[in-house]
């Protein structure tokens, strides 16, 4: 995408295309402005405003990604990262690499996020057998899991509004 394609309009959170732009632009746009909304500093808001800007970075990936957005001790965003790749139904996650860059980015708190491939984002079995695996790994570095995020094309689902935090 050409960046010059897309300038600020005069009201907040609008945009002026200045050419013609295809569909595939206007997804690449959208995954930029959903990045953005996740950078460095940024104070999470709401959990559904949250849940939009992860259903736009994984709702269209075919396979299965497992992501970090690591948090400081506010709530504020450090860094939100894609750590592990897999199929169309599973992505291998180590605890001890999800460890390790939370300590690299000095995280206070996490928000597990992963999308499912299917479109359906109903949490599974395996989902909350992980989600204790990494909560535990990361309480004994102090480190607070906050929630993991299902992502699917038909919505989010919240494991900690699940209740299986």
């Amino acid at each position: 995408m050409k960046l010059h394609k897309l300038k600020a309009g005069e009201a907040t959170g609008t945009y002026l295309v200045e050419s013609p732009v295809s569909e595939a632009d206007i997804l690449m746009m959208a995954h930029q402005l959903a990045s953005q909304r996740l950078h460095r500093g940024r104070s999470l808001t709401t959990p559904k405003a949250v849940f939009s800007h992860l259903q736009t970075l994984l709702g269209n990936y075919e396979y299965e990604v497992f992501a970090l957005l690591m948090l400081d001790n506010k709530h504020r965003v450090l860094q939100f990262r894609e750590l592990f790749r897999g199929t169309l139904d599973g992505a291998s996650v180590y605890p001890r690499e999800v460890v390790k860059v939370c300590l690299e980015n000095n995280a206070a708190a996490v928000i597990l996020v992963h999308n499912h491939p299917s479109g359906d984002p109903e949490p599974s079995q395996a989902d909350r057998t992980l989600t204790r695996k990494l909560q535990d790994a990361l309480n004994l570095i102090d480190i607070r899991t906050l929630d993991h995020v299902v992502v699917g094309s038909e919505g989010c689902v919240s494991m900690a509004e699940r209740g299986h935090l």
